[in-house]
Parts: C-alpha cells; sequence; structure tokens
C-alpha cells in the first residue's frame, strides 16, 4: 500500500519527479566520467611505461613521475655515463613532449636504434623506420581509429610528417619521432627528457640502480626501477589527482543535495493537507518519515540508473570520437557513485521528512 501510494505520489508531480531524477543522475555522471578519465589516464601511462620493456628510469633532480612533464633538460652525456656501467645492456635517451592538440597525448622522440634494442621490439604490421628526419611512426590504434596508413601526412606539432611505419602498440606512445627532431622542435638540441635503462639481468637491476646514484654528479638524479615507479604511481602519490577527485565528488554531492532538499521541502509543503489526513487516521511520525524517504530513495535509485547507462553511452561515444584515449571503468565505482548520491539523496530529504512528521493533524487538516 504504501509503496503504492509513493509511486502514486511522484507521477502526481512528473516535472518535479524528473528534475530530481535528473540532478541524481548528473550527480552520477559527473562522478563517473571524471573518474574515467582521470584513472584512464594513471593506468594508460603505466601501461605504458611497463611496454618500453626497461628495467630502471633515470630523470633530471627535481623531476616529476608523471610522464611527458618533464621537459627535455638532461645532456646526452648522461647516457655515455650509463652505457659504462659494468651491468648496463642498454641505455635509450628519450624526449617526451605533453601535447594537447588534438587531443592530450605525450609523443616520444626516440633514438630508434637504442630504443628498440629494450625487448620488446617494435612489431612492425606496415612500413618501417625512420627514413628521414620528418617521419612518424604510429600505433595500430591510432592508425586503425583514424584510418590512416603508410605514405599519409600527419600534422604534429605544427608541422606536417609522414608516416613512415605502423607499429603494435604498447610500447610507450602512440606517436614516435626521431630524437633530432624532437630536439630541434622543442629547442633542446643534445637533450633528453629520460633514459631508459635495461640492465643485463633481471637479478641486478637493484644494483643497477646503486650503480648509477654512485656516478660522480648523478647523486641527486631521480633513479628509479620501474617497479617502484610503478608503485609511486597511485592517486595519494600524485599532486592534486586524489584532490580534484574529491572536489569532484563534493559538488556533485552538493548538487543532489540541494535539488532533493528543495524538491522535496516542496512536496511536503504542497501536501500539507494530505499529510493531515493521514496522521488523523493513525498513521505515526515515523510512518510520514518512512513515506517521504522512499520517495526519495525512489528518485534517487531511478537518477543513479539513469546516470550509469548516460556514463557508459558518453564513454562508448567518447572513445569511438577518440579511440586513442584512455579511459577507466569499474563496478566498484559505479558502487562508490551509487552509494554518494544515495546518500546525498537522503541527507537533502530529511530535514523535510521531519518537518512532515512534525506537523500538527488539527492544524494540517485546517490548511487552505
Amino acid at each position: 500500500m504504501i509503496n503504492k501510494m509513493v509511486v502514486a505520489n511522484l507521477i502526481q508531480r512528473p516535472m518535479r519527479s524528473l528534475i530530481s531524477v535528473s540532478a541524481v543522475a548528473l550527480e552520477v555522471i559527473l562522478i563517473l566520467l571524471i573518474v574515467s578519465f582521470f584513472y584512464g589516464q594513471l593506468n594508460g601511462s603505466k601501461a605504458s611505461q611497463l611496454g618500453v620493456g626497461a628495467d630502471v628510469l633515470v630523470q633530471p633532480p627535481g623531476s616529476s613521475n608523471l610522464v611527458g612533464v618533464t621537459g627535455a633538460p638532461m645532456p646526452l652525456k648522461v647516457g655515455d655515463k650509463l652505457r659504462g656501467l659494468p651491468h648496463v645492456a642498454v641505455t635509450a635517451p628519450v624526449i617526451w613532449d605533453l601535447t594537447t592538440k588534438p587531443t592530450l597525448e605525450i609523443i616520444y622522440g626516440i633514438d630508434i636504434d637504442s630504443y628498440n634494442s629494450i625487448p620488446p621490439s617494435f612489431q612492425f604490421l606496415s612500413g618501417g623506420p625512420f627514413q628521414g628526419p620528418y617521419d612518424v611512426i604510429v600505433d595500430d590504434y591510432y592508425a586503425s581509429g583514424k584510418g590512416a596508413k603508410v605514405g599519409d601526412s600527419l600534422l604534429l606539432l605544427n608541422h606536417t610528417f609522414r608516416i613512415c611505419g605502423i607499429v603494435q602498440h604498447g610500447k610507450g606512445a602512440r606517436k614516435f619521432v626521431p630524437l633530432a627532431t624532437m630536439q630541434d622542435l622543442i629547442g633542446a638540441p643534445g637533450h633528453a627528457s629520460v633514459f631508459y635503462v635495461k640492465a643485463d639481468d633481471s637479478a641486478n637491476v637493484a644494483t643497477v640502480v646503486d650503480e648509477i646514484k654512485q656516478v660522480p654528479g648523478m647523486e641527486n638524479y631521480s633513479v628509479l626501477s620501474m617497479q617502484e615507479w610503478q608503485s609511486m604511481m597511485t592517486p595519494e602519490n600524485l599532486p592534486g589527482f586524489a584532490t580534484s577527485i574529491r572536489i569532484v565528488i563534493a559538488i556533485s554531492m552538493i548538487i543532489g543535495f540541494l535539488v532533493i532538499f528543495q524538491s522535496m521541502y516542496t512536496a511536503v509543503m504542497e501536501r500539507t493537507r494530505e499529510i493531515g489526513i493521514l496522521k488523523s487516521l493513525g498513521a505515526s511520525k515515523l510512518y510520514i518519515v518512512n513515506v517521504v524517504l522512499r520517495e526519495t530513495a525512489l528518485l534517487a535509485v531511478v537518477g543513479i540508473v539513469v546516470g550509469t547507462i548516460v556514463s557508459l553511452l558518453a564513454r562508448h561515444a567518447i572513445l569511438y570520437e577518440k579511440p586513442t584515449l584512455r579511459l577507466f571503468w569499474s563496478a566498484e565505482w559505479v558502487m562508490r557513485a551509487t552509494v554518494i548520491a544515495l546518500t546525498g539523496a537522503l541527507l537533502g530529504a530529511l530535514y523535510p521528512a521531519y518537518k512532515a512528521a512534525q506537523k500538527d493533524p488539527i492544524d494540517a487538516l485546517a490548511y487552505e
């Protein structure tokens, strides 16, 4: 009986119910899409670095662990010192360049001989290595998403490049240009952002890290094994990452709270006479509170379902339009968004429910 009354009350006010459902849905969409983007970039960065195959990352003092942020402040002669160490098999200099056009991505400037010496090597699906300074290698994800093929032109870093090869995805970036070309384009001749180091044996990785730190002049360099770097790439260790997520969640929860509060408070005021009738028939304060909270819970559940479906559709649309973009999705975050949205909605309904329960039946029946 009470459930039928709850549904009837919501149907009787379709516009208000629609606004409440939309607010909760928007709350869920904001949380899921922001989390999808942030965690997608984080997980994508971790996976791409593992795919390079290096054992150790060497960066200049004070550099960020975020790929693409460092720039190119390290002279290439550092590589000569690294190659002279007893347990170093390969040293590959790379320039990371973070660009936002046409989408957020990191382009690698590589010395293809040393970079490709770190297993797994490039698996060319078509074409081959660089033939000229303005050649670019792209991965199969980019090629399939853009319909690109070897010989096509590609506007990159405000210059026109020719696609010389298409490789299997996973070895770092989606686009690679010659190291010397990248140095010229960003104004950093003779420099690199990072040195990828491959040890002669996986058992010697810790030894290589210690050897590098003992090289004169490199005491303050950032030298991390790939395992150490992976362990540091968490939301808690990245500046602003966790804070940004919390801000989005807080804003979303406030939106849901305010809309539900306004909607249920107005509904209670409009149904003063109805509440009086229920109380005169013996309805307890708890019964009245139960009705209001059930209405709110139903609105929230519908909003959560709509928000989750719209988020999934939006994610698929984004990936269709931007196939190279990495977007995260997990049932855990769907559950978190559900709990957050439901909690915010119920909190917004508590005071209106309390006001409804406190109404005097005689005053309510006399209300015009």
